[in-house]
């Protein structure tokens, strides 16, 4: 290993860990991903299936199931599901050296908040703009995207540039907060009603109807994350409807779960801002009506075994 490579362990190795994890140890970086036992047995079999736009390629990268291998990182990409985050980085903590980076690769807007009441090392939030998908065990497909934009904070940036060169762009931004929002105003526009239809993208928008109510969305989210102190920026409903094309066979993390009997996110996205919106007074009639159908189409299915 070079002495400028990194030590990286991706907690939480599902689509997007898979992806940025793999990406650095594609670049030679020393990577672990912890994940379930199904990917880890894949990837120690046959190396990790990198299947991109520009390449198909097996990456030999260490796998584990056992959250005692980020012992020894300088750096974790966390990637677990939100409703996961306290668990995990309990169960992370005593593993961890004191000056080990983490960054919260995460959906929803107050992950690394909830992470920095729990871990004494240095968090940042990182927004990720990337559309992964896992295909089978041991293998990620990527369908566009692929860069991250990071808060300001504690850790230093050294190991931007690494990403960089890696192929990860990478940009360190004190706008992150607004960027997160922004965000979450996207998977609460997409989300729940790729879910719902099991639908892509493209044909999500195409449908009758779906764009007046995606608008109303929209309209929601940014009067609570304007109560919230976050100013969304005006063309946030071209940003939206710029999403489709631009990935139009991609579905939503929300409909991969769901369509794999797993656990969504959902209280974390419309449910975060129906929440919100109780707390600051404002009505957030369709972001809970999609919560609940999310909701409803869960409790219909078994969780998938770990």
């Amino acid at each position: 290993m070079a002495e400028d490579s990194l030590r990286v362990a991706v907690m939480g190795a599902g689509a997007v860990g898979c992806y940025f994890g793999g990406m650095l140890a594609r670049a030679g970086h020393e990577v672990v991903l912890i994940g379930r036992p199904a990917h880890v047995q894949a990837i120690e079999a046959e190396g990790l299936r990198l299947q991109t736009r520009a390449f198909d390629e097996r990456v030999q990268v260490a796998a584990s199931a056992d959250v005692a291998a980020v012992a020894g990182a300088s750096l974790v990409l966390f990637c677990v599901k939100s409703t996961d985050t306290e668990a995990a980085a309990a169960s992370m903590l005593p593993h961890l050296a004191p000056g080990t980076l983490v960054l919260s690769l995460q959906n929803g807007v107050d992950n690394a908040e909830r992470l920095r009441t729990l871990l004494p090392q240095p968090v940042r939030a990182a927004v990720v703009y990337v559309a992964t998908e896992m295909a089978g065990p041991g293998h990620v497909r990527h369908h566009g995207r692929g860069e991250l934009l990071v808060e300001p904070g504690r850790g230093g940036d050294t190991w931007a540039e690494a990403f960089r060169a890696a192929g990860v762009p990478v940009q360190v931004s004190a706008d992150a907060r607004q960027a997160l929002w922004v965000k979450l105003i996207l998977n609460c526009a997409y989300n729940a009603l790729s879910a719902i239809g099991q639908a892509p993208y493209g044909r999500l928008v195409a449908t009758d109807g779906v764009h007046e109510l995606m608008r109303e969305v929209v309209r929601e989210c940014v009067a609570v994350a304007a109560a919230d102190g976050v100013e969304i920026p005006a063309d946030i409903e071209a940003t939206v409807f710029a999403l489709a094309p631009s990935m139009p066979g991609q579905r939503s993390s929300t409909a991969q779960d769901l369509a794999r009997g797993k656990h969504t996110e959902i209280e974390h996205l419309n449910g975060y801002v129906v929440r919100c919106g109780q707390r600051h007074g404002i009505a957030t009639p369709m972001n809970a009506t999609l919560r609940t159908l999310v909701r409803l189409i869960e409790s219909g299915r078994t969780p998938a075994a770990s």
